[in-house]
């Protein structure tokens, strides 16, 4: 409940439908790691708002929180602790709130130490499951008519991607195409807590994308650990390529993105899908993790830093203009100062867009924590770490300084301060500064200014 200085506040500050707020019960969302889990949170909070809740913005004012949990590295892993803890002394002073923890850290398989650890937690519920907590909240609200199978649940939350309300208006949004992994890299922890991986139908698929069109969303992004490899595991389904082919001609979607791919599944078929369609954005997301072929053999990427040369150079080759973003990793167990310089030499020589660069932790369960020493000290990952980021700070500055002078397609999302934000086809930043609503319109920008990491310019005139 609100209390009265919170109720005047609401009045005084014009929120609409303060009746119908004051009095409701509200939900809070932390959500913490990758694109995958972000849609996640977006299931659960559709789902409380189809059971009454409405969206609070802060923790101490809900009646259910949600702690959406990553355990990719161990900073994520400490966040997530972190937050239980902090949550340890609100349900103490309100026994009836009720928290969810859900996401990496529950995982797929037996969470009983999770309970033993934190038994103030109401529900734990795997990645991708809202079923869960609508059930615990249908049972404890005396409805357990309506707390259905698993089956009746899915159906009823699978009515096509819909947004909650604090997501109304959004330009952007992913779509999930391909859930869990069996790729089993050695140091990846997806595989264990998000299980195998699954290929959603088409049908599905398709009803997202048509529902997020519909609700005004231009943009759409599908996910996959590795998106590349959509329909391989499941006979009969299209391959990526011929999937983007069928969301292509879904009216009001105007940009489609897909990430993450893996080099072994980079067809050429998919690059020329990119390169002919004109809904398709010139931007790739393939990570190399490793610029040795040593340390890629142990990380178990499949693939060696000459294979992916050779693919770097067919992506420019076949996708005009494209920009080109890879993930590595530093520290890896094992890796020599060597091993770590042939990484520098080879993100120096390729010059690609971006670099996600994260220093190795080992995640329990993992092959790599099992069978190899984590032997690299963290002042040399993070000394490794900083030294690349500041080669990519120097990359990007160089690429970007290309675009001075020129015109791109930006597809403007909102205003932060004085500025329009939005994003170039190959996924640059671009601010610009207009008394217009831009919010939703594709225009032709002038840019002005570059930096390493965004760009200012001006609507160019007609």
């Amino acid at each position: 409940m609100h209390n009265k200085f919170e109720i005047e506040q609401m009045l005084l500050t014009g929120i609409p439908a303060v009746a119908d707020i004051i009095g409701a019960m509200k939900y809070y969302i932390w959500t913490e790691g990758c694109q995958m889990n972000v849609v996640d949170s977006q299931r659960v909070a559709t789902a409380l708002e189809k059971l009454g809740y409405v969206h609070s913005t802060r923790a101490e004012l809900a009646d259910v929180i949600v702690l959406n949990t990553c355990v990719v590295r161990q900073s994520a892993e400490d966040k997530a602790y972190g937050r239980l803890n902090a949550l340890r002394s609100l349900k103490k002073q309100n026994p009836a709130l009720v928290i969810n923890v859900m996401g990496c850290l529950v995982g797929i398989k037996n969470h009983d130490h999770l309970r033993q650890r934190f038994p103030f937690v109401d529900v734990f519920s795997p990645p991708s499951d809202p079923v869960p907590l609508v059930r615990y909240l249908q049972m404890r609200d005396g409805h357990a008519e309506l707390a259905k199978t698993t089956e009746q649940h899915n159906q009823w939350l699978d009515e096509g991607l819909t947004l909650p309300t604090f997501q109304k208006g959004a330009l952007s949004a992913y779509i999930p195409i391909v859930l869990g992994c069996s790729h089993a890299c050695t140091y990846c922890i997806i595989p264990y807590r998000r299980g195998v991986e699954v290929s959603r139908p088409v049908e599905d698929i398709m009803r997202d994308a048509q529902c997020l069109a519909g609700q005004g969303v231009k943009e759409i992004i599908l996910l996959g650990q590795i998106v590349d490899r959509y329909g391989l595991d499941q006979a009969g389904y299209p391959d990526l390529a011929d999937l983007i082919a069928q969301l292509h001609a879904v009216d009001g979607i105007e940009r489609i993105r897909f990430l993450t791919s893996h080099p072994r599944y980079m067809t050429d078929k998919l690059l020329d899908c990119v390169a002919s369609m004109p809904k398709v954005m010139p931007h790739i997301e393939v990570p190399i993790q490793a610029g040795d072929d040593e340390v890629l053999a142990n990380m178990r990427r499949g693939y060696t830093v000459e294979e992916y040369r050779r693919l770097v150079q067919k992506i420019r080759g076949r996708i005009a203009g494209v920009s080109i973003a890879t993930d590595i990793i530093v520290g890896f167990p094992g890796e020599s100062a060597a091993q770590f310089q042939h990484t520098y030499d080879l993100l120096a020589d390729l010059r690609l867009d971006v670099a996600h660069l994260a220093r190795y932790s080992p995640r329990t369960g993992t092959f790599s924590e099992r069978s190899m020493q984590d032997d690299v000290p963290d002042e040399e990952k993070w000394r490794r770490f900083r030294l690349l980021e500041d080669l990519q700070e120097q990359v990007a500055s160089e690429i970007h300084a290309g675009y001075q002078g020129k015109t791109v397609e930006v597809l403007f999302e909102e205003k932060k301060k004085k500025r329009w934000q939005g994003r170039t086809p190959t996924y640059k930043l671009v601010f610009v500064e207009s008394e217009e609503d831009l919010r939703g319109k594709i225009l032709p920008v002038k840019i002005n200014w570059t930096g390493p990491w965004s760009m200012i310019g001006e609507i160019a005139s007609s």
